[in-house]
């Protein structure tokens, strides 16, 4: 076994320790899945809405996609913490993705407080963000570089390619990475284990291809990373389901291109204007923390409202990935057969 081999399985052992820790709480979760919607409660449309404002945030400022699965996982990390009013989300959102951004970008890249207000349309102060920020690090315990399954789908897809004699381009990893995207806009995958949301995405590529040996190599991956049949079988069922349901013509979409805005002088003054006028909006306090007897605290009202970004129909790019998509036939178990 090459030098190189034995370090990406050093890597894959150490994050398999690790993903654990970053996993967002089950329990905290499985409260906001089962919350009605109206304004004291987050829902789970509510949060999958933001999860898809920031994709369009991540693809506005052309951000890696890293950046964009990172912000998913400090968010919900932060929901199944902490019981948040939906009109906090917006405050809450873009704190996640300036986290994120400061992981993973070019400092250069990385917008300013006002220029990602005026663009996620968040209606808050910049003090509103340096407060609500101080409440996310505190409770994250400022950590914010994350095991997450965009570090497994990396790894898998190296290790898969160090082994195969098949030609390197057959695993298109964007075109997995866009699909890892869109199962993070649903909940539910936030109580997968990464490795096992990683592995499910790979497995049901290899499926299509039809590939003996690439599925060989994933059974030796997923032996190596402890992955039982049935986990694997339940989850990537509900992957297949998602990527199935997302093709759909009838799914909206976040955009999936970098937008460019030419603006003019006298609409960005307005918008500047705009920014202004936010009124101040009242201390975030750090109450509402789910805990063992499930609390019904929640935090202080702000007095800001919510928009989100408008969605726009999908890139080629990544719309092809999804439209060739056909509904895949259960697998019993991961098998050669």
């Amino acid at each position: 076994m090459s030098s190189e081999v034995l370090w990406l399985f050093k890597q894959l052992n150490l994050h398999l320790e690790l993903e654990g820790r970053f996993q967002p709480r089950e329990k905290g979760l499985s409260l906001i899945e089962s919350a009605a919607e109206n304004e004291n409660t987050l829902c789970p449309r509510q949060r999958n809405a933001k999860v898809e404002d920031l994709w369009s945030l991540t693809n506005f400022f052309g951000f890696a996609t890293e950046t964009f699965v990172l912000a998913v996982n400090i968010l919900d990390r932060f929901l199944a913490l902490m019981k948040v009013k939906p009109k906090h989300l917006s405050c809450i959102g873009v704190c996640c993705i300036q986290l994120a951004a400061r992981v993973v970008e070019e400092e250069c890249n990385i917008p300013s407080a006002h220029e990602i207000i005026r663009i996620s349309q968040c209606k808050c102060t910049v003090s509103d963000l340096k407060r609500m920020e101080k409440i996310i690090s505190e409770k994250l315990h400022f950590e914010f570089k994350a095991t997450t399954a965009l570090t497994f789908l990396h790894l898998y897809h190296t290790i898969v390619l160090r082994h195969t004699s098949e030609r390197k381009e057959v695993l298109n990893l964007d075109k997995l990475e866009a699909q890892l995207k869109a199962c993070n806009c649903r909940l539910v995958f936030s109580k997968a284990k990464p490795s096992v949301l990683a592995l499910c995405l790979l497995t049901l590529e290899v499926q299509t291809l039809k590939s003996v040996e690439l599925l060989e190599i994933l059974l030796r991956v997923q032996k190596h990373s402890k992955i039982s049949d049935s986990d694997l079988l339940y989850w990537r069922e509900l992957v297949s389901k998602c990527l199935a349901d997302y093709s759909s013509p009838e799914c909206c979409k976040p955009d999936h291109k970098k937008l460019v805005w030419i603006v003019s002088r006298r609409t960005a003054q307005n918008l500047q204007n705009s920014y202004y006028s936010v009124p101040e909006l009242p201390t975030i306090p750090e109450g509402g923390c789910f805990n063992g007897s499930e609390s019904e605290d929640s935090c202080e009202d702000m007095s800001s409202g919510e928009e989100s970004l408008s969605s726009s129909p999908p890139s080629d790019l990544e719309g092809t990935f999804f439209f060739e998509l056909k509904p895949k036939p259960k697998w019993q178990t991961l098998s050669c057969r």
